[in-house]
């Protein structure tokens, strides 16, 4: 299977996505459609699509981020695994006609999620996550809600049997917590969580979010 990773932004990468994928013995191709003149791969040679974070939003107008929803759609109607974090979910959301606004709240730094729904198999029913966002989705009509947290209650959703998107981030191992922290810690003001970059490096990333993350990659991309 060749994974497709559209990556925005240098602190925030695919982390435990590449393990997964290594595991799989799938193929990994990485675009910076934001730093390389939005070059982005085409649907006919992707397999599965991973949309990353960054520090955009979905209604800026950059020609790379429309871009990138003509390819969600297109990967939508061919019924092909996708996968979005953060800035990625509202990618799916708005590419299926839903609108991405301001978060009720800032949640910047960890915090806690709860699920909300049993499509997939044998999540906990709490997780302590990453969270980087003051922009939420709408959950589309056609998807589920998966998660939610205290502040907002759209964390999370799934569409069908091959699409989930995630407002907050799984994929972070130690050496992802510390690229957000160390580059991105002014973005930690007016967080509802006020945790300090070095309180956030120093909590440890719980092993089950990687065991979460598998869990989700290994259901959209089930009979692929």
């Amino acid at each position: 299977m060749r994974i497709n990773i559209l990556q925005h932004t240098p602190n925030e990468g695919a982390g435990s996505i590449l393990e997964w994928a290594k595991l799989h013995h799938h193929d990994v191709y990485t675009y910076y459609p934001g730093f390389f003149n939005g070059v982005l791969p085409a649907a006919d040679e992707t397999d599965m699509l991973v949309i990353l974070g960054g520090p955009i939003s979905p209604n800026d107008q950059d020609q790379f981020i429309r871009d990138e929803r003509v390819l969600i759609k297109e990967l939508l109607e061919q019924d092909k695994p996708i996968f979005g974090a953060c800035f990625g979910a509202q990618q799916i959301s708005k590419a299926l006609g839903y609108p991405v606004g301001k978060s009720p709240v800032k949640e910047v730094g960890w915090g806690e999620v709860t699920l909300q729904s049993s499509a997939i198999p044998d999540l906990p029913n709490k997780l302590s996550v990453i969270h980087w966002h003051e922009e939420m989705f709408e959950i589309p009509k056609q998807a589920e809600l998966l998660f939610s947290s205290p502040g907002l209650k759209n964390q999370g959703f799934v569409l069908g049997h091959h699409v989930v998107g995630l407002q907050f981030h799984l994929e972070p191992e130690i050496e992802n917590v510390r690229e957000m922290a160390i580059n991105d810690f002014p973005y930690l003001a007016g967080s509802i969580f006020d945790q300090t970059a070095q309180e956030v490096i120093d909590r440890p990333v719980p092993q089950e979010n990687k065991a979460c993350m598998f869990k989700i990659l290994d259901f959209i991309t089930a009979g692929k």
